[in-house]
């Protein structure tokens, strides 16, 4: 896990929002920022371009919120957008429904105001409540729209893998994956010790396991590092479970192992002086002998759960575009070169046919192609049990409606009633481990259990013989 919150790109939230809004304006109710009760925040009028009597900036403080109430004449979902400045770069704002969910909304930096499709809102009859609240601050607010939602056309899932070798098992995933998308969630949980205090603490195992092949990365093992993920995920796959696998690959080299920047950060941008651009720049330098290296030592754990028939969620190159990581601190075409890749490395030369490849990023600019990836996915931290609608929205934009779309890492685990009512049909969901599964500020016990225990969600005992359905 990086940073909390992923990026949207302004391709993506900026081209979007204002082509729809373009469309429907007609239709929306505009709620001015300067009407709205204001916390810590001001009205100013000193940046131009903003619609009504001015906007509201000052967001430099945690507390800082705008409360604006909205009217409905039933209980529908609306499509929310935001008209924001971003002259102080790029930041994320929390939207708030009536005091309960919470949705995470990346505002892209502009030099004018601009707007931003913040997902779907599901208003009461009568009058409710949107909040803005700071988060990581810093931007202006000119107003908010709420426009009718139209009716999710039905899914066009691409039948097929994008490896066309892939073996039974990997294929039998996808079905089974392509099968239940839209009618039910698959639980899951990272690490096994976590998934463990799922079991005690909850009463139910999640379907899904996660692990991470971090400790196998070369410069890890150079330290001592060891890792019983590959027995974990194998355990697992025995019960009848499916495992996604994550890979925080520590930098090949350039470490700084320095008190500040210890070696086992070396998957951090800030902890490593290595350049993915350069390495990548031909294929006869030093670095990109060991990028190569740690490909083909991944491969060798790949291979052995190919070898014990479990196939794989595989997630490389996690949350690329947020920039902490070092395989995305060079912008989008180094990190789209490297997926590809370890794409063809690991399918072509070393023939690993049990991946199903999971893309995970919202950014279209970011995006490697439909060839190589077979589920869309991103990483939400947001606490509320929300629905995650802004990022969902996001990724069925990002592959038109044609793949499968997962929630690959939450916080806090999202509530059912909200996935159907907002048809949020996310595939999967992994919770992380520490601070999060196990923290009632993101996930309250009661909440737990009742999600766990719903119908929608399936949990372990739920997907027996999967691979046959």
């Amino acid at each position: 896990m990086g940073k909390l919150y992923v990026l949207v790109s302004a391709a993506l939230t900026l081209l979007c929002a204002e082509a729809h809004t373009l469309g429907r304006r007609q239709d929306a109710q505009i709620y001015e920022a300067e009407d709205a009760v204001l916390s810590g925040v001001a009205v100013d009028t000193a940046q131009a371009g903003y619609s009504g009597a001015g906007y509201v900036g000052g967001f430099d403080e945690a507390a800082d919120n705008i409360t604006f109430t909205v009217t409905s004449d039933s209980t529908r979902l609306y499509d929310l957008s935001i008209r924001y400045a971003g002259i102080y770069g790029a930041k994320v704002t929390t939207v708030v429904l009536n005091g309960g969910a919470r949705t995470d909304v990346s505002l892209a930096e502009t030099s004018e105001f601009a707007t931003v499709e913040g997902g779907q809102l599901l208003l009461n009859e009568g009058e409710n409540t949107i909040e803005i609240l700071d988060n990581w601050g810093w931007y202006l607010i000119d107003y908010i729209s709420v426009t009718p939602s139209a009716p999710r056309a039905p899914h066009s899932v691409t039948p097929t893998l994008s490896n066309p070798n892939a073996d039974a098992g990997a294929t039998a995933l996808y079905q089974y994956l392509t099968s239940i998308y839209g009618k039910n969630i698959l639980s899951g949980q990272q690490d096994a010790v976590w998934a463990d205090w799922v079991t005690q603490n909850v009463g139910k195992t999640p379907a899904v396991l996660g692990v991470d092949l971090i400790e196998y990365s070369p410069s890890r093992v150079e330290h001592g590092s060891t890792s019983t993920a590959v027995e974990d995920a194998i355990a697992h796959a025995q019960k009848g479970g499916i495992v996604t696998v994550v890979w925080h690959w520590n930098a090949p080299t350039g470490l700084y192992d320095t008190e500040a920047e210890p070696w086992w950060r070396g998957f951090y941008t800030e902890a490593t002086d290595f350049d993915i651009a350069a390495a990548l720049s031909d294929t006869t330098n030093a670095n990109y002998t060991l990028v190569i290296r740690d490909i083909d030592a991944i491969a060798v754990q790949l291979k052995r759960l190919q070898d014990a028939n479990v196939p794989i969620l595989f997630r490389p190159l996690h949350e690329a575009e947020g920039g902490w990581f070092w395989w995305g601190a060079k912008g989008p075409e180094p990190a789209k070169k490297l997926w590809k890749l370890i794409y063809d490395r690991w399918t072509n030369y070393h023939g690993i046919n049990n991946l199903v490849w999971v893309w995970n990023s919202v950014a279209p600019d970011w995006y490697p192609g439909d060839d190589v990836a077979d589920v869309l996915s991103t990483d939400v931290y947001s606490t509320g049990n929300g629905p995650m609608s802004a990022q969902y929205n996001s990724l069925i934009d990002l592959g038109n409606d044609t793949k499968i779309i997962a929630a690959a890492e939450v916080g806090s685990v999202p509530l059912p009633a909200l996935l159907e009512a907002y048809e949020a049909d996310w595939a999967w969901f992994c919770t992380w481990g520490d601070t999060f599964i196990n923290n009632e500020e993101y996930n309250p016990a009661e909440v737990l259990k009742e999600i766990y225990n719903d119908d929608y969600v399936l949990t372990l005992d739920e997907i027996q013989g999967w691979r046959g359905a």
